[in-house]
C-alpha cells in the first residue's frame, strides 16, 4: 500500500474543488493514507476545508511568508523536502496552477513526471490523453521511485465531504528558498458567474455568434440557467470574450453535466475540452459541423432565432 501527498490548489483563503478530485484519483490508486499538503502565509482556513475532504488522512500545513502566492519556484523545493518523507505518490491537478509547480518539484526529485492521469490502471500504471485528445495511451512509471503526476479534473467527481474533519499538522521545513523570483501582480476576469471549470452546466458560444454584442445572447441564456460561459479558440480569438473563458485543449478542460455549444463549430481541439461532459446539447445552423457527431441533442438553425425563443420558453 502507498502513502499519497497531494498539493493543494488554493486562491484567496478557498480551496479549489481540483484538489477534491485528485483525491478521488488517490482513492482508486489504493493507499494507506492520503495527506494534503497546504502552503500558506497563513495556512488555517484552507487546511480546515481540505480537512473535510473524504478520504483525507491528515492535513500538512507549511506557513510562510513566501507563500502568500502560488510561486513554482517558490512552492516545488518545499513539496520536494516533504515529499521524501515515505511518500510513494505525489500529486496535483492538470490546472494552470499544477503545470506550473509540479515539474519543479519532478526535476529537484530526480523523476519524470506523469501529466494528465484520466485512468487509474495500477499503482504505477495510468492513461493519458495524446493528440488533443484524438488518442490515449497507457503510462508505466518506475515502481522503485516516487512518482509525481498531475490528474485530470475533468476524469473525476469530486470527494465529498467527511463525516469528520482530519487532523491538521504544522510542520517546519528548514530549507533555503530561491529569491530570483518575485511576485509582481495577479490579473484575472471578476465574473459572478459558477466557474467555469467546476461548474454542472456551461453554455458556450463560438464564431457563429458574429460579434462580443450578439455574445450577449450566451450570457442571457447562461444566466437563465444558472450556467457557467465558455467559449471556443475562434470566438476567444476574434475578441468576442476573455480567453479565461476558452473551452478545450489550449483551454480549459472541463466535465459538467450539461454542456451547450452555440455557434460552435467542434474543432478537435474543443471536443477535446469537453469529452467528459455529460449531456452535449449543439444549436448550429450546420448540419455538417463536427460537434454534431459528439452531440446527444442536436437543434439545426438559425441561433439568433433558436437561443431567444429557448430563453423564452425558461421563462
Amino acid at each position: 500500500m502507498s502513502k499519497i501527498l497531494i498539493v493543494a490548489e488554493h486562491l484567496d483563503g478557498q480551496l479549489n474543488s481540483s484538489t477534491a478530485r485528485c483525491v478521488t484519483c488517490a482513492k482508486q490508486i489504493g493507499t494507506q493514507a492520503i495527506e494534503v499538503l497546504v502552503l500558506a502565509a497563513d495556512p488555517a482556513g484552507i487546511a480546515a476545508q481540505a480537512a473535510r475532504i473524504d478520504g483525507v488522512s491528515k492535513v500538512l500545513c507549511v506557513a510562510h511568508a513566501r507563500n502568500d502566492h502560488a510561486l513554482a519556484a517558490v512552492y516545488a523545493p518545499q513539496i520536494a523536502a516533504v515529499a521524501k518523507n515515505g511518500y510513494s505518490h505525489v500529486l496535483a491537478p492538470s490546472t494552470t496552477f499544477g503545470k506550473d509547480v509540479l515539474p519543479r518539484a519532478a526535476a529537484l526529485l530526480g523523476v519524470a513526471q506523469v501529466s494528465d492521469i484520466s485512468s487509474v490502471e495500477g499503482p504505477h500504471l495510468f492513461k493519458r490523453p495524446v493528440y488533443a485528445g484524438s488518442a490515449v495511451v497507457t503510462v508505466e512509471a518506475p515502481a522503485g521511485e516516487i512518482l509525481v503526476g498531475t490528474v485530470r479534473p475533468a476524469s473525476y467527481p469530486a470527494a465529498g465531504t467527511a463525516a469528520s474533519a482530519a487532523p491538521i499538522q504544522n510542520i517546519p521545513l528548514d530549507i533555503a528558498l530561491p529569491d530570483h523570483t518575485r511576485f509582481v501582480e495577479l490579473v484575472h476576469g471578476k465574473n459572478d458567474r459558477p466557474d467555469l471549470q467546476s461548474a454542472r452546466c456551461v453554455v458556450s458560444g463560438g464564431r457563429g455568434l458574429g460579434s462580443d454584442e450578439d455574445f450577449a445572447l450566451i450570457y442571457a441564456l447562461a444566466d437563465k440557467l444558472g450556467a457557467a460561459v465558455g467559449a471556443s479558440r475562434a470566438a476567444v480569438d476574434a475578441g468576442y470574450v476573455p480567453s479565461e473563458l476558452q473551452v478545450g485543449q489550449t483551454g480549459k478542460i472541463i466535465a459538467p453535466e450539461l454542456y451547450i455549444a452555440i455557434g460552435v463549430s467542434g474543432a478537435i481541439q474543443h471536443l477535446a475540452g469537453i469529452k467528459d461532459a455529460g449531456t452535449i446539447v449543439v444549436i448550429n445552423k450546420d448540419s455538417e459541423a463536427p460537434i454534431f457527431e459528439v452531440a446527444d441533442f442536436g437543434l439545426v438553425g438559425d441561433l439568433f432565432t433558436l437561443v431567444p425563443e429557448l430563453i423564452a420558453a425558461i421563462g
